[in-house]
């Protein structure tokens, strides 16, 4: 099946398509519902194209732990985007879903975050790639684990931790709904 981008162009026109992973949490009001928005916000975007999407986790909460248990999964995206692009259109998503920045790690309508750029190693103030305490959270690795490329060099790291975490329960990590994703992109093609 040939994919194709922005204006129908195919991919061998736009070879700037690139893979990125992104979390997604939510632990305020409808939070499985969150998560289907955020997916289909970011799906019809013309230079997003979600690819995979993992199983929602219920986690309990990290930092700030008197709030509601969130509801957790992972994302792969293509997009033409460049990373701090992509970093914006994620935080105008979270604001046009009703996210506030009140507490630290506080209660959240939703949360986007950018783990991983295809081939970017980034240090800046706004955006740091890879995702500088993704490996340490489990309610991160556990559902970037059911998105990642075969092959990617992290894939032995996260599945390693990823599976310790599901065995202990880190973080309160179990299992809590599967999303059917068939990647409705308007602009997918299909």
């Amino acid at each position: 099946m040939e994919r194709h981008g922005p204006q129908g162009f195919n991919d061998q026109l736009h070879p700037e398509w690139v893979e990125a992973y992104i979390a997604l949490g939510s632990n305020v009001g409808n939070r499985e519902k969150q998560l289907q928005d955020a997916l289909q916000l970011l799906d019809q975007h013309p230079a997003i194209e979600v690819t995979r999407v993992s199983a929602i986790y219920e986690t309990d909460p990290v930092g700030y732990t008197d709030q509601p248990a969130f509801l957790n999964m992972a994302a792969a995206l293509r997009t033409t985007l460049e990373p701090l692009q992509l970093l914006h259109v994620m935080l105008e998503m979270e604001k046009l879903l009703g996210r506030t920045r009140d507490i630290r790690w506080g209660p959240r309508t939703i949360d986007l975050d950018m783990l991983l750029y295809e081939g970017v190693a980034l240090e800046g103030e706004e955006l740091m790639l890879p995702h500088p305490r993704m490996m340490e959270r489990s309610f991160v690795l556990v559902p970037l684990y059911d998105v990642m490329q075969d092959g990617h060099v992290l894939q032995d790291e996260v599945r390693a931790i990823a599976q310790q975490a599901l065995l202990d329960r880190g973080e309160g990590i179990a299992l809590w709904n599967t999303i059917n994703w068939q990647g409705a992109s308007a602009h997918s093609g299909s």
